[in-house]
């Protein structure tokens, strides 16, 4: 029982739910900082929180090899289901209970673009709670916003949150949404792909460990935490 969360690098994170394999944003070919391959993955729910193509990555040749559906924004989901695949089109403030667990789509501050240029609808986070009680944020690419405050007050057992800057949050802004969600551990995502966005996660895990009650976790791409 629980969730077993593990980072393959980038945004890309696979979680184990109860037994179920629910793969977030599944970016690895192209990827410099990937710790495996698209072929080598199992999923059987595939979640895409927006459309730019580093996290639209590989869902759909994921999808078709496992038979994963894939849950997304309205728009997106009728774009992957022209591609032939199985979706389950959400939007933001609305949950679903799947069989993993009641899985709810938040505010992003970000964009959702598709590859071919299509509209991706709007970007999101992932509100996850297990069958089993835990509650898992995953807060995607996002920029800081205050009701994070909101999202908090759920009982946050993990956060992930991005600390790479220019696209997303950078470390400061990071440590302020460790304030505002108060979860009690939190992993750091979405830096050191690229030199535009290396980060020292360390340093910033310290501050968040001297600053808040909260405890952070370094992983490595490839790496596992459970709750």
């Amino acid at each position: 029982m629980g969730i077993n969360l593990t980072w393959y690098g980038h945004g890309t994170v696979g979680l184990d739910v109860d037994g179920q394999n629910v793969l977030v944003d599944p970016f690895f070919t192209g990827n410099p900082a990937a710790s495996t391959t698209a072929d080598k993955v199992e999923a059987d729910f595939i979640v895409v929180s927006h459309g730019h193509g580093d996290h639209v990555g590989d869902t759909v040749d994921i999808a078709k090899r496992t038979g994963a559906q894939v849950i997304t924004n309205a728009e997106m989901a009728n774009w992957f289901e022209a591609q032939g695949l199985t979706t389950h089109g959400q939007h933001l403030g609305g949950g679903f209970n799947h069989p993993f667990g009641y899985l709810k789509l938040t505010q992003a501050i970000h964009g959702s673009g598709l590859p071919d240029g299509s509209y991706g609808g709007n970007p999101a986070g992932i509100l996850l709670r297990a069958k089993s009680g835990e509650k898992v944020y995953l807060a995607c690419d996002t920029g800081l916003f205050s009701d994070m405050q909101l999202i908090g007050e759920e009982g946050l057992d993990l956060a992930t949150l991005p600390i790479g800057d220019n696209y997303t949050m950078g470390p400061d802004d990071a440590l302020k949404a460790v304030k505002y969600l108060e979860p009690k551990n939190v992993i750091p995502v979405h830096y050191n792909t690229w030199d535009l966005i290396a980060q020292d996660a360390d340093a910033w895990a310290e501050r968040v460990n001297a600053e808040t009650k909260t405890k952070a976790h370094v992983l490595q791409p490839g790496d596992e935490f459970n709750i």
